[in-house]
């Protein structure tokens, strides 16, 4: 019997995600080991490789498919002596798990981002739906169900092109252009003023491209990526959700700029270059060893209050931001930091970064400075307490010892949960960063 190839979950996270390329066609011979498909999580671009030998039968789910359930079919594969007529009548349902649009977990970890609940408006129709599964639920992908109750839809009248009969993004889509499933939710919203706007979509404003299409105004569509999305989710949550304080401190950097000189010129001989971001990240590290209270983490039940000092730093990529970790930064060496930061940041602009890579990390540096932003506060990183903003170095007048000097100064600002942080320990915090950038010797020790 052929074997079947499943959407593997490539993180403890991820529900579904896009089939970005197949690297073996039709009759192509599979070995262990093999590079077979990249499949797009919602924060990199990531290989499959086989667990079976065998010849690829057949190719299910073409690439360029976007929200593919984990565990659902993408390939068959035929083991040795079989030919293509092994897989006539093979069921596509599953590998021996439940079919992904039948688990339920999924669908509450994104209820939270909705503006205005949707329930009492579906749920009359469910049992009409011509889509259900034997239990009568509609399947639908977070996404979908997300984009239905913000335009009014009801599931229920829609057909989904998904496996199993699942609504995803492009039927909702298409819902949207020919008007299928209009529901009565805008009277429900605001049944005695029909001029008024809706309370819903006034949550988010506008509509950008409803505005540009009735004013004439040009655009560009720019597809968002599964990053972009998953950034965009978790900032909005973490500024609507996080009780956000900000405590800046300038930093004299001389002191550093030679240091880092200084190595840079006796490790030049075996690569080592060293960035002032590196330096950083070691100072960031070994200040929350000394003050640990600011190494922590906010949950319902109690303060999570981190044992280890693991940094992660925010990298641009052309998909997004992306915060790869430096784990117990505070007890590598500045080499160590740098090599591991090059290798890191080099990945995530490839999108080749493993969930272990960016996934998890106590504190957040974001790092500005070379791009000539002289003070900046970053939003907070959940589930993370702080994230520390770093400016530019600027050479500027300052007073030492009662007389006017000139100084390279560099402006940190610290952005703090305050319910994980009082603003005594940011300061606290601030103050020991200060010191060991101004003391850089001190990182040495």
């Amino acid at each position: 019997m052929p074997i079947k190839i499943l959407m593997p979950a490539l993180s403890p996270t991820m529900t579904e995600g896009n089939l970005a390329s197949w690297q073996k066609k039709e009759g192509d011979q599979v070995e262990i080991g093999d590079v077979i498909a990249e499949i797009e999580t919602d924060k990199a671009t990531m290989e499959v490789e086989a667990v079976e030998e065998g010849v690829l039968g057949k190719i299910v789910v073409p690439e360029g498919a976007e929200e593919v359930p984990v565990n659902a079919v993408i390939a068959l594969l035929l083991e040795e002596g079989e030919d293509a007529s092994a897989l006539d009548g093979v069921d596509l349902g599953g590998g021996g798990a439940p079919a992904p649009a039948e688990a339920p977990a999924p669908e509450p970890a994104e209820a939270p981002t909705v503006a205005t609940p949707p329930a009492p408006t579906p749920a009359p129709a469910v049992s009409a739906a011509p889509t259900p599964s034997s239990s009568g639920r509609v399947f639908a992908s977070p996404l979908a169900r997300r984009m239905a109750q913000q335009e009014g839809l009801d599931l229920g009248k829609i057909s989904g092109s998904g496996p199993h009969g699942r609504i995803v993004k492009s039927d909702i889509e298409a819902a949207v252009t020919s008007g299928t499933g209009k529901t009565l939710a805008a009277e429900v919203v605001a049944p005695a003023a029909p001029k008024a706007a809706a309370p819903g979509p006034a949550v988010a404003g506008p509509d950008a491209k409803a505005l540009a299409d009735a004013y004439g105004i040009p655009y560009t569509e720019v597809k968002n990526s599964g990053m972009r999305k998953t950034v965009a989710r978790r900032l909005t949550e973490s500024k609507q959700q996080v009780p956000h304080f900000y405590l800046t401190v300038a930093c004299e950097l001389d002191a550093l700029l030679a240091l880092r000189k200084d190595l840079n010129a006796k490790g030049e001989a075996s690569g080592v270059k060293l960035s002032v971001n590196d330096m950083i990240i070691k100072a960031a590290a070994l200040a929350l060893r000394r003050v640990p209270a600011a190494n922590a983490s906010w949950t319902d039940e109690a303060i999570l209050m981190y044992d280890r000092v693991d940094i992660s730093v925010a990298v641009a990529t052309d998909g997004g931001l992306i915060t790869p970790i430096v784990k117990d930064a505070d007890r590598k060496g500045l080499g160590t930091i740098s090599s591991e930061m090059k290798d890191l940041a080099g990945r995530a602009r490839e999108g080749k970064l493993k969930p272990e890579d960016y996934q998890g990390g106590t504190f957040s540096i974001s790092n500005l400075g070379m791009f000539g932003i002289k003070e900046f506060a970053a939003i907070i990183n959940p589930p993370q307490g702080c994230i520390l903003a770093i400016g530019a170095g600027a050479q500027q007048a300052v007073v030492k010892d009662g007389a006017v000097a000139i100084a390279t100064m560099m402006n940190a600002t610290l952005s703090v949960d305050h319910r994980v942080v009082d603003g005594a320990v940011g300061a606290e915090y601030l103050a020991a960063f200060k010191t060991l950038i101004e003391d850089p010797i001190s990182m040495m020790l």
